[in-house]
């Protein structure tokens, strides 16, 4: 935990920091929806978004479970540099009696939050997936019909911690021979000299496999950080949260922030 002193020179160490990079990175930049544009609304949205800085700046999934952020919590506007709206009804025309104080708005907020900065390039991440469910099992693939939605929410996922993802099309697995069975039996170093012919830096591998028992997918990572080799598991949950879990894993483990949950 971070104590109170040194939370205060964070503050502003890292919002001098801000000034530096936010611009290149986006990492101090958030986006949260809130109802019209009056304060009370709007130090909601602060406190929405203070969290979700904290974690991409970070690279630590942990933080805002700690004593410390929640402590931040009723002043999260005072880390806020700027802020803006954006009507997500522009164009709409005003339809009922409430106008203009109740229209959803995107509220963005750029932060200088209290958390070492992860400013070291952030790995591509090379999604290496086997999908296994009671009908089929398949290597998730950018151009295939059998998996439409997991690339998009895999993307999504990583949107949050400022990382990149990159999967191989089918002709790259076939030359390979990478097929489900093949790709479990394929080492880690393997998948990492393969991520580097598709424009990854690193291999995330992975196995998604349904589960009965648990109602949902159980998810096994796993990712090379200098030599050594991190393992992770999920049980129980749909392949967004399976996806989310891969990244934040990735992160806390590339940020130097120990292994992950």
């Amino acid at each position: 935990m971070l104590k109170s002193r040194s939370m205060a020179i964070a503050f502003a160490l890292i919002g001098m920091t801000a000034v530096a990079h936010a611009d290149d990175h986006s990492l101090y930049r958030a986006q949260a929806i809130v109802t019209g544009t009056g304060a009370v609304n709007r130090e909601l949205g602060f406190k929405n978004c203070l969290g979700r800085v904290l974690v991409r700046v970070s690279g630590d999934q942990r933080v805002t479970s700690e004593n410390a952020f929640q402590a931040m919590l009723p002043r999260a506007g005072s880390f806020v540099a700027t802020y803006s709206y954006h009507d997500r009804l522009e164009g709409i025309p005003i339809h009922d009696e409430q106008g203009t104080h109740d229209r959803p708005q995107d509220l963005t907020c750029i932060y200088m939050p209290g958390r070492k900065p992860w400013l070291s390039p952030r790995p591509k991440l090379a999604i290496f997936l086997v999908v296994r469910d009671a009908r089929r099992g398949f290597v998730l693939s950018r151009d295939s019909d059998k998996s439409p939605y997991m690339i998009d929410a895999f993307e999504a996922a990583a949107r949050p911690f400022a990382m990149a993802i990159i999967v191989p099309n089918k002709a790259m697995l076939v030359s390979r021979g990478l097929t489900a069975t093949a790709l479990a039996g394929t080492t880690q170093q393997e998948l990492d000299a393969l991520a580097k012919t598709i424009g990854g830096d690193v291999a995330l591998a992975g196995s998604l496999v349904w589960s009965d028992k648990d109602l949902g997918w159980v998810a096994d990572w796993s990712m090379t950080e200098n030599g050594k080799i991190h393992h992770w598991r999920i049980r129980g949950v749909s392949f967004d949260d399976a996806f989310r879990n891969a990244i934040a894993g990735a992160a806390q483990i590339a940020s130097g922030n120990g292994e992950p949950q």
